[in-house]
């Protein structure tokens, strides 16, 4: 993920808003009991070293009835998975899947189609909301035009480089899995709908997680605003 490329934002006085110019999502539904999810890897690395991109990696649950019960899956991660089902009309819900900005979705073990979605999605965003952190640790989402329905303002936290898996059972037994940005809580903090609104950050459950803001239509909708927010301990203000 393009860390370094969001240093100045992550170092802007906690009272300044983010550029105009904000970051993409990019979201790899995945599961260590889905064969073909390993050749989604290299492809989503690639463009989670792209400039200005936020890549988070989702581990679902439903493929652990093969026999191996995913390490990092979350039942929460399969129901965000299955709102993008129904907003892109999908028959049901696969993997490896990348959604970008909640806008489009592709196979992630696809390369052109990713590049596809890319090219197009990059041409249909617009800046939305800004995110500001306060110097009390809250969070602000400032007055916006309003999508048509509602929107819900989500706090993601994931583990950067967790340790790889090495997978003991099911049809990928013998694999070693490794993993980017680790999605490990996903919060809904509330409903925006184009007030100035204040939210308060629950603490981390566990330390070394990175924090993410998205806010983003209901249902699977797309992501209208997004910031990666500064590690714990970092200074917001002078």
């Amino acid at each position: 993920m393009a860390v370094a490329a969001l240093g100045a934002l992550l170092a802007a006085p906690a009272q300044a808003h983010q550029p105009r110019v904000q970051p993409l999502v990019a979201e790899l539904y995945t599961a260590q009991g889905c064969v073909s999810c390993n050749k989604a890897y290299a492809p989503f690395t690639e463009l989670a070293s792209r400039r200005g991109v936020i890549a988070l990696t989702l581990p679902v649950d439903y493929w652990d009835y093969l026999g191996w019960r995913d390490a990092f899956a979350d039942p929460a991660f399969t129901a965000r998975q299955k709102a993008y089902e129904h907003h892109f009309g999908l028959r049901e819900v696969y993997t490896p899947q990348l959604v970008l900005e909640g806008r489009g979705q592709a196979s992630a073990d696809d390369s052109k189609m990713v590049e596809a979605l890319w090219v197009r999605v990059r041409r249909e965003a617009r800046p939305g909301p800004a995110l500001t952190l306060m110097r009390d640790g809250r969070l602000h989402v400032a007055a916006a035009a309003a999508p048509g329905g509602r929107a819900r303002v989500w706090m993601l936290r994931f583990e950067p480089n967790p340790a790889p898996v090495r997978v003991t059972g099911g049809d990928n037994k013998g694999a070693v899995v490794s993993y980017r940005n680790v999605v490990r809580e996903l919060v809904d903090l509330g409903e925006w709908r184009g007030e100035g609104r204040t939210f308060r950050l629950p603490k981390a459950t566990s330390p070394g997680l990175m924090t993410v803001i998205l806010v983003q239509r209901d249902h699977g909708g797309p992501i209208l605003a997004a910031r990666l927010l500064p590690s714990p301990g970092t200074r917001t203000a002078p």
